[in-house]
């Protein structure tokens, strides 16, 4: 298996395929590589295709017409999106942005619309996770309406796997900053800093230069609830 198919494997959509139908995937991929910085596609584009991370990270986010962002989701390696366009016919619903030097695999729209009239077992894996997507956006809504920015912040701390104290780590840690937290919970900057001040006056987390630490992944994942 090459490195290729063995990153679509790893996603939702592909995990089920037969060694040909990866093969037949992976010819029809077109590579592309992005700065750290480089925008992606804007929202209200013409949608070329599904992506999937091959590596790095990219963020998909929206801009309200007051300039406020929400970030949507932090894709790594092997994560997809922009899948609806390729469906419903219209634009890029959202922009997408390169955190890091990444390298996509772009799926172009015909292709996959092609695969999947064929294939009736790819038709349900993307059924079945759309239908997972769907429920991870009314979570974020519920968060949005109920969750305070602190127990948001805490919760984006937990899922973007930033390292313990005192935790051996074989990759550089990663960093984020007030502008990316407060994007992902749709605050302003200075409040999520306020929220990250909070968490760490609780003994939840510890900022050292510029790098946010857990302390205590238990009473972090208590504040996030």
């Amino acid at each position: 298996m090459t490195a290729v198919q063995d990153i679509l494997r790893r996603t939702p959509y592909f995990a089920d395929a037969d060694p040909s139908q990866l093969d037949a995937i992976a010819r029809a991929l077109l590579e592309r590589s992005y700065r750290r910085g480089d925008s992606v596609f804007l929202e209200g584009e013409a949608c070329q295709g599904l992506y999937t991370v091959k590596s790095g990270r990219v963020r998909v986010y929206k801009i309200s017409p007051e300039g406020r962002e929400q970030v949507l989701l932090i894709a790594g390696p092997g994560d997809t999106f922009n899948e609806v366009p390729v469906f419903d016919g219209g634009p890029n619903p959202a922009s997408v942005e390169a955190l890091e030097p990444t390298v996509l695999l772009l799926l172009p729209k015909s292709a996959l619309l092609a695969m999947v009239e064929a294939q009736p077992k790819l038709a349900r894996a993307f059924m079945r996770t759309f239908a997972t997507r769907l429920r991870q956006l009314v979570g974020l809504v519920e968060e949005l309406s109920f969750k305070t920015v602190t127990g948001r912040v805490a919760r984006i701390l937990l899922e973007q796997l930033l390292p313990s104290a005192g935790e051996p780590s074989g990759q550089p840690p990663r960093r984020l900053t007030q502008r990316e937290i407060a994007a992902m919970a749709g605050t302003a900057r200075e409040v999520a800093g306020r929220a990250l001040k909070a968490l760490e006056q609780q003994g939840a987390i510890r900022i050292e230069r510029g790098r946010i630490v857990i302390v205590d992944r238990q009473r972090l994942a208590g504040l996030g609830q």
